[in-house]
């Protein structure tokens, strides 16, 4: 079983409508307040060769890509730290405190434990106003899908394209560009680090409409055979670019690099060049 399919199980507990988003949405006076929470181990998370600083980076980016997805600003993060070994705190917590800096958050406290495995779990709050909010839900037949920036550079520095490494390694959420499609209006949107693939599906489980994608428009990873980085683009995990649906007339957007894949259709199903395109990315299993 996979993780969606657990969210499945989860939503017969509480209800499932909070769990469509990857973040909370949260009434906060006149603003909406958005919440989301993320855990990364070591032997899973954390590629080979990171240092400290880049682990702490990656434990607060995940967390404000996730803000980011709502047009929301970023606003407060707690870390909380499983550690191994106590001479790499410094390092995690320079790193986490920088990625804040960078991305107009603020790094305010946490939790600190004995772990045999590092564990982070960053934990961040945004706000947005209603009006400017955006989810999963809403994208609408004729609305163009697009993404922000070139897809696959993570999975591609992962199998030996080292010149994608600081892509892998120090991911940029898109908190400027979230915010102004936000602004603008963009009718659904997410982040992509699990791949395009798996997060086109999350669109079809939330909206009563389907998804047609062009591969030959894909932004793919530089200096990657073509055909391989398609592949990558496809299915490959770890990118922080935003993944959206908008109005045609919506672009462009000031400040938003945007590359159109393709468009929402009625029927609800998920196509690559007029075929079914698989269900494949970066998920969290449990096996039998």
């Amino acid at each position: 079983m996979d993780e969606r399919g657990l969210h499945r199980l989860i939503g017969t507990i509480i209800a499932p409508e909070r769990l469509e988003d990857d973040c909370a949405i949260i009434p906060c006076g006149d603003l909406l307040m958005v919440a989301s929470t993320d855990m990364l181990h070591e032997t899973t998370d954390f590629p080979a060769g990171m240092t400290d600083w880049q682990i702490g980076w990656m434990a607060v980016a995940v967390t404000l890509s996730d803000i980011a997805s709502t047009g929301a600003a970023p606003g407060q993060i707690l870390l909380a730290v499983g550690l191994d070994r106590p001479e790499r705190i410094a390092g995690i917590m320079v790193g986490a405190r920088d990625c804040c800096t960078a991305f107009g958050a603020e790094l305010v406290g946490g939790d600190l434990d004995s772990h045999r495995e590092l564990t982070l779990v960053s934990t961040g709050l945004g706000l947005v106003a209603p009006e400017h909010l955006v989810q999963r839900r809403g994208a609408k037949p004729g609305d163009i899908i697009a993404v922000t920036g070139p897809l696959g550079e993570a999975e591609a520095a992962l199998i030996g394209y080292d010149h994608h490494r600081k892509e892998l390694l120090e991911p940029q959420p898109r908190i400027r560009e979230g915010q102004a499609l936000g602004r603008a209006g963009a009718s659904a949107m997410m982040d992509i680090s699990d791949g395009l693939a798996v997060s086109l599906y999350d669109l079809l489980a939330v909206n009563d409409c389907g998804f047609s994608v062009d591969t030959a428009r894909l932004p793919l990873p530089a200096g990657v055979p073509e055909d391989e980085g398609r592949e990558l683009a496809l299915y490959g995990g770890g990118d922080f670019e935003l993944l959206f649906t908008a109005p045609p007339a919506l672009l462009p957007v000031p400040g938003v690099t945007a590359h159109v894949i393709g468009e929402v259709i009625p029927d609800p199903v998920v196509l690559a060049d007029g075929r079914p395109l698989e269900r494949r990315g970066y998920l969290h299993e449990w096996k039998a």
